[in-house]
C-alpha cells in the first residue's frame, strides 16, 4: 500500500461525508482524490477504474458547477428520478457495462475486465446523477461499494478495500439524508 493510496483514501472518504452532507466543499477534495487514484489503478492494472479517474474529474468539475447554480440559502435541494427515466438511465449502464467490459476483456490485460467493468460504468451512472442531484445516485453508490470491496482486496488494495467499506456506510447514510431532504419532490433525469 502506498501512501498515494493511503492519501487518496483519506481524501474520498472526507469528500463522500462532505457529499451526504450536500456541502459543495466535496468538489475540491473530489478533484484531487481522483487524480492521485488514477496513479493507484494505473499500477492495479485496473484500468477500467484508471480510465473512469479522468471521467471523475470532468464530472467533478460539472458538478461543482450544477451545484453552484442551484444552491439555496439553506443548502442544496435534491430530489427523485422518474419511473421513465429509471429506466432509461438503468438500461444505457447496463448496455455500457457490458460493452466496456467486452472491450477491456478483448483488448487489453485488465485483472477484473467484467467486475471492474461494472464498477466502472456504474459509478459513472452514479456521479452523473449524484451531480444533477438525484436520489438514485446512493443506490447506484451501494452498489459499487458491495462489488468494489472485495475486488481491490483481491489486487492488494488493502486501504482502498476498507475506504470502500466506509463509503458502503457513508453511501447508507447519503440515502438516508437525502431522502429526508427531497420528501416526495420528484424531477426528471
Amino acid at each position: 500500500m502506498s501512501p498515494i493510496e493511503w492519501l487518496a483514501a483519506l481524501l474520498v472518504l472526507v469528500n463522500v461525508a462532505l457529499v451526504a452532507l450536500r456541502s459543495i466543499w466535496n468538489y475540491p477534495i473530489a478533484l484531487v482524490a481522483v487524480s492521485l487514484y488514477a496513479v493507484v489503478f494505473y499500477e492495479a492494472r485496473l484500468y477500467s477504474d484508471m480510465l473512469l479517474q479522468g471521467f471523475f474529474f470532468a464530472l467533478n468539475l460539472y458538478g461543482w458547477a450544477s451545484w453552484t447554480r442551484a444552491r439555496s440559502d439553506a443548502s442544496i435541494p435534491v430530489g427523485w428520478m422518474t419511473r421513465q427515466a429509471r429506466l432509461a438511465w438503468g438500461s444505457t449502464t447496463i448496455v455500457a457495462w457490458f460493452g466496456w467490459s467486452y472491450m477491456m476483456f478483448r483488448y487489453t490485460d485488465a485483472a477484473a475486465p467484467w467486475i471492474d467493468g461494472a464498477i466502472a460504468m456504474f459509478s459513472i451512472t452514479a456521479q452523473w446523477l449524484l451531480a444533477r442531484r438525484r436520489i438514485e445516485s446512493w443506490w447506484l453508490w451501494i452498489a459499487v461499494d458491495l462489488i468494489a470491496v472485495p475486488l481491490f482486496a483481491s489486487r492488494g488494495l488493502y486501504a482502498t478495500s476498507a475506504v470502500y467499506v466506509v463509503l458502503l456506510g457513508l453511501s447508507i447514510d447519503g440515502l438516508i439524508q437525502w431522502r429526508r431532504a427531497a420528501g416526495s419532490a420528484t424531477v426528471a433525469a
